[in-house]
């Protein structure tokens, strides 16, 4: 059983920043496919960013050039830096991880985007 924590969102006014936080409970040396989703009130869960286990990263066009998503030093930790924020980008975000074939997700952080 895989377990994520994720951590880091907020309330925050347009164009502010906000980093997000999200450690797997694998070993921190072997690297897993990691992403992150997003799913506001309403609407279906979406990816905002993923990295695969080569490195390969990929960004919804909504959050690119806004968004990074990158590792830590320790293999089972993935960060969403979140840059330029709009009040569209509020949503709950999710941290997933694929580990032996199965997704695995986190239990979620909100992050709102309001004057």
């Amino acid at each position: 059983q895989v377990q994520l924590v994720e951590s880091g969102g907020g309330l925050v006014q347009p164009g502010g920043s906000l980093r997000l936080s999200c450690v797997a409970s694998t070993s921190t040396f072997v690297i897993y496919p990691m992403g992150w989703y997003r799913q506001a009130p309403g609407k279906q869960r979406e990816l905002v960013a993923r990295i695969t286990s080569g490195g390969s990263i990929n960004y919804a066009d909504s959050v690119k050039g806004r968004f990074t998503i990158s590792r830590g030093n320790a293999k089972n930790t993935v960060y969403l830096q979140m840059n330029s924020l709009k009040p569209e980008d509020t949503a709950v975000y999710y941290c997933n991880l694929v580990y032996r074939e199965l997704g695995y997700w986190g239990q979620g952080t909100q992050v709102t985007v309001s004057s």
